[in-house]
């Protein structure tokens, strides 16, 4: 009897092993504890852009061409208002880019005193002039993501960039006052792509190019930007880094052949 007791506790206990490792089997892999991705991400980036000016430039029609070669501290002095905003948003796998620069500047020069001139003006006369310029620049550009794992990904970009420049000259001089301005725009196709390289939890590195124009507008332009990124908390990260942007516009006799350069420092929100 207790031989036959010994036989059934055993095969209860064979019966129950086997139907823990069947329940064991059964259960589904566990999944990896990995934040899911949002389907979509916004970020907004203003920041400053401390840019030299070098280049040739016809501020009115069929005026001589001017060499421009300027400093940040040239700018700088010269400089009304200056903004600029970089948009970044996405939904899955499509992306959209927008870069937004606006700079208002004042340029004077007094010239004199004057030698003697034929006519009503006396010799020593003075002359003030002074350009006021605003430039009003936008980058617009959607694309695709064509690859992303988790230390890189990179997109390709295509839209255009618009252009708006306005020019208004005042001459003073013997109590007299004359102005005159002129304003030109164009537009230019573009295509690029911008790469982010994760180098720890906190710290990325981030680069976007484009060229375009291809004569539709100017002649030929591109930009790009490099950047280190540091991310302060989930909502707020601090970039620095390096910009550039050229542009060669020769049309209609307006000529605007320049390239801005100079460092950045931004500061992103993300939503």
């Amino acid at each position: 009897m207790r031989k036959h007791s010994v036989v059934v506790a055993l095969a209860i206990s064979a019966t129950q092993a086997a139907y823990a490792a069947d329940t064991v089997i059964a259960q589904p892999e566990e999944t990896p504890l990995v934040a899911e991705r949002p389907a979509w991400a916004l970020q907004i980036t203003p920041y400053m852009w401390a840019a030299g000016l070098k280049g040739n430039i016809s501020p009115f029609r069929s005026a001589p061409t001017i060499g421009v070669e300027k400093s940040f501290s040239d700018v700088l002095n010269d400089l009304n208002f200056g903004g600029f905003v970089n948009v970044w948003g996405r939904y899955e796998r499509f992306v959209l880019s927008g870069d937004l620069m606006y700079v208002s500047t004042t340029d004077s020069h007094a010239f004199g005193p004057l030698p003697a001139l034929p006519g009503p003006i006396p010799p020593g006369t003075v002359v003030n002039g002074s350009v006021d310029t605003k430039q009003f620049m936008a980058t617009l550009q959607g694309g695709y993501r064509v690859l992303e794992t988790p230390g890189f990904t990179l997109d390709a970009l295509g839209g255009v960039r618009f252009w708006h420049i306005s020019n208004d000259v005042t001459v003073n001089a013997l109590g007299l006052s004359r102005s005159y301005g002129e304003r030109f725009g164009w537009a230019d196709p573009v295509i690029g792509a911008r790469a982010l390289l994760r180098m720890t939890d906190k710290l990325s590195l981030q680069a976007q190019v484009d060229v375009g124009g291809f004569s539709v507008g100017s002649d030929f332009t591109w930009s790009a930007l490099a950047t280190v990124n540091y991310i302060v908390t989930d909502k707020l990260s601090l970039s620095a880094g390096y910009k550039a942007l050229d542009a060669d516009y020769d049309h209609g006799g307006h000529v605007y052949d320049t390239r801005l350069s100079g460092p950045v420092l931004g500061a992103t929100w993300r939503f």
